[in-house]
């Protein structure tokens, strides 16, 4: 799983790159808006983790916010993206989430996770890790696939398991499958309660933009919810 979820993501990073910040509206229109208003604007002198930074366009607003940033990712290829888009104004790190991560206890102010959880099989570890690195207070914002939509994926979905998909993606012109775990609704917010404190949870909407520009798929977003976000705090 974990092999191919780099595989693929590998191949992905070019397309992440040059399109998906322009033409991808379930990034720039649905998800990034709404995670972008839970942080403070001003994030200077705060050190923040961006876990899973994908081709880095979290990691660069993060930094034009005067934060210190850290940015990890499983995918080299994502790894090289987000150094060419930020330079040396962040670190970037190759590393895996899944396991033991190598920052002292309390280093960080926030951790942000945009669309990565879901690509991680035990969150148990994960957020132990999470609790672990960030300060008394952080705030750990993340946003994963929610659980009701997901559902239509399979055929025969278990819906109070964990369960493995693999979604098909048409982008360039080309097709990646793209493996992923399917949590149901309770295991996402009783696992995020055992190591913090949920401050919100949204689903969020999306914008008038997206409505101007695909007006089918922004009247399918109103009634089937793609993605979840919780805003969580460090107990």
């Amino acid at each position: 799983m974990k092999e191919k979820v780099i595989d693929t993501f590998n191949q992905l990073a070019i397309v992440y790159e040059k399109s998906i910040d322009t033409e991808g509206l379930y990034n720039s229109e649905y998800e990034r808006p709404t995670m972008l208003e839970q942080l403070p604007k001003d994030l200077l002198h705060k050190d923040v983790l961006d876990a899973g930074c994908a081709a880095g366009w979290y990691t660069h607003q993060l930094v034009n916010r005067g934060a210190k940033v850290i940015a990890t990712d499983v995918s080299p290829e994502m790894i090289r993206t987000t150094q060419r888009r930020v330079g040396d104004k962040a670190k970037v790190i190759c590393m895996d989430l899944e396991g033991e991560m190598a920052f002292e206890e309390n280093s960080f102010d926030i951790i942000i996770s945009s669309l990565t959880l879901h690509y991680v099989k035990d969150w148990e570890v994960t957020f132990n890790e999470f609790k672990r690195i960030l300060k008394p207070n952080g705030m750990l914002l993340f946003s994963v696939h929610h659980p009701f939509t997901d559902l239509r994926l399979l055929q025969n979905a278990s819906y109070f398991s964990t369960e493995l998909i693999t979604d098909v993606w048409k982008k360039d012109g080309k097709t990646y499958e793209v493996p992923f775990y399917r949590r149901p609704l309770h295991t996402i917010l009783n696992t995020t309660l055992k190591y913090f404190s949920i401050e919100k949870v949204i689903e969020p909407q999306p914008t008038l933009n997206f409505k101007e520009r695909a007006p089918e798929k922004y009247e399918h977003l109103l009634k089937n919810p793609q993605f979840l976000i919780i805003k969580a705090i460090s107990k």
